[in-house]
């Protein structure tokens, strides 16, 4: 269990400053670790580390959202998701705080990338613009995940921001006891950050692997598409959509399967690279003993039923059953060694935002970018008398494409969906279906560790102090 306050998070960065001299490179914050461009270059690497890190999207952030939704369920013993499977989250939960931690671990990175680096002299005025970008973009990414899952969506849930430090800790005082800024100044702040990005960020990274293993443009202006949907926004969510599906670098790939067994593919926006040795969790918690995994988590059954209704949907061939517990277990990452690559953003969700917008907006063109997805995965063209209104099959779309990539959850809140979907949830290890009927639950508490050491922090409602 690792268990520190936001003060200590941050503090967390300070102690760190002789990490460039130890192998691997993952932490700077000090300024005195910013000598020169190597050390530049290291401090960039760890910030990727800290959103590959197992508490982010190395597993834990995923498994969390899913398991909240109607895709995933606890069947094992880790009280933690039971917690969030069965609408019952303690604000001590321990899966919970350790992204909190790890999320503005990643924060204070990103800040010190911001102040410390124009100051190098052995990087040109490029290089310097290119990494201050991808640590712009990585924040404002932080960011974004830390509002919608603590603060919550504006005009759907919550009633806080979330605190926003943007200056690395440098020392120990009052200065590192923050308060919650608004969900409206916490959002703006998203968008602040990510449009810096793509001023900084270079169109290219130099190949096409590195790419979309690092921000560049085309990165920012996807997750501009995404944060506009949120903010329903729906001109702007189209414009950076079209700009990013207008872009030859980026394609549906031809087969869905594909998408996950291979690596960086036309596909992928932004993705985070594992191997043998920095390994993800996301598979592990899934896969049963007998395959190497954990087997704490399973598919829930009903969307097992769901999504292999059409038997032309190559999404719904996509899983396992483990005999001995009874269950149905993705297999969209699947690699034994645990080294399947994380999707943060992919080109299906530009054409899915744009549809959904266009819908919305009542402008033409959002069957087409919705059949695009479809016809992919091998399903036939929409049609209104087979699957009902327009935007109801775009946000199942969004069901079936995304699920176990942390899509579900989010899109359920931002929707107003929620509540009604999840009014009654089927679980293996209940024997009555479990439900969220409390609108306070859509955001997730601030971790106690935090609210009793932080008295400038307010708890979410609903979840005591």
């Amino acid at each position: 269990m690792k268990r520190k306050y936001l003060s200590l998070i941050l503090l967390a960065g300070v102690m760190s400053c002789n990490v460039l001299d130890q192998e691997p490179q993952v932490e700077i914050s000090d300024q005195t670790a910013f000598s020169n461009a190597k050390s530049a270059e290291a401090a960039l690497a760890g910030l990727y580390n800290q959103l590959q890190d197992v508490d982010y999207y190395g597993g834990s952030f995923i498994h969390q959202t899913e398991c909240a939704s109607d895709i995933s369920q606890s069947v094992g013993t880790w009280d933690f998701y039971r917690e969030l499977d069965t609408y019952s989250v303690d604000a001590s939960n321990q899966e919970i705080t350790e992204f909190y931690e790890r999320a503005y671990k990643g924060v204070n990175q990103a800040n010190s990338i911001i102040a410390y680096l124009p100051d190098i002299t052995d990087l040109t005025d490029e290089k310097k613009n290119n990494y201050i970008g991808q640590a712009y973009f990585v924040r404002g990414l932080i960011f974004f995940d830390l509002v919608r899952t603590f603060g919550g969506i504006p005009n759907e849930s919550g009633k806080f921001g979330i605190a926003l430090p943007l200056e690395p800790v440098t020392q120990i005082d009052e200065t590192i006891y923050l308060s919650r800024a608004t969900i409206a100044q916490s959002y703006e702040q998203v968008r602040t950050d990510l449009e810096t990005a793509l001023s900084l960020l270079p169109e290219s990274q130099g190949s096409d692997g590195a790419s979309r293993a690092r921000a560049v443009k085309g990165t920012a202006r996807a997750l501009l598409s995404r944060y506009h949907l949120y903010m329903k926004e729906y001109d702007e969510a189209i414009n950076y959509a079209t700009l990013v599906i207008d872009d030859p670098r980026y394609v549906l790939e031809t087969s869905y399967e594909a998408i996950f067994s291979s690596k960086l593919s036309t596909e992928s926006i932004f993705e985070l690279s594992f191997d043998n040795i920095d390994q993800s969790d996301v598979r592990y918690w899934y896969f049963p003993g007998a395959q190497g995994g954990r087997g704490e988590l399973a598919v829930h059954e009903d969307f097992v039923t769901e999504i292999e209704a059409n038997t032309d949907d190559v999404r719904g061939t996509m899983f396992g059953f483990d005999a001995i517990q009874g269950v149905y277990y993705p297999t969209k990452y699947k690699k034994a060694n645990d080294d399947d690559n994380v999707h943060i953003l992919r080109i299906a969700e530009m054409y899915l935002i744009r549809a959904e917008a266009r819908a919305i907006k009542g402008y033409a063109g959002a069957e087409d970018d919705l059949n695009e997805v479809r016809n992919r995965a091998g399903v036939a063209d929409y049609s209104f008398g087979v699957d009902g209104d327009l935007l109801g099959a775009i946000l199942k779309e969004n069901k079936f494409e995304f699920a176990f990539e942390g899509h579900r959850w989010f899109d359920l809140i931002r929707t107003g969906n929620a509540l009604t979907a999840l009014a009654s949830v089927n679980r293996k290890n209940s024997a009555a279906p479990v439900s969220l009927d409390d609108p306070d639950y859509l955001v997730f508490p601030i971790p106690r560790d935090e609210t009793l050491s932080n008295p400038n922090i307010d708890q979410n409602d609903g979840y005591g102090n």
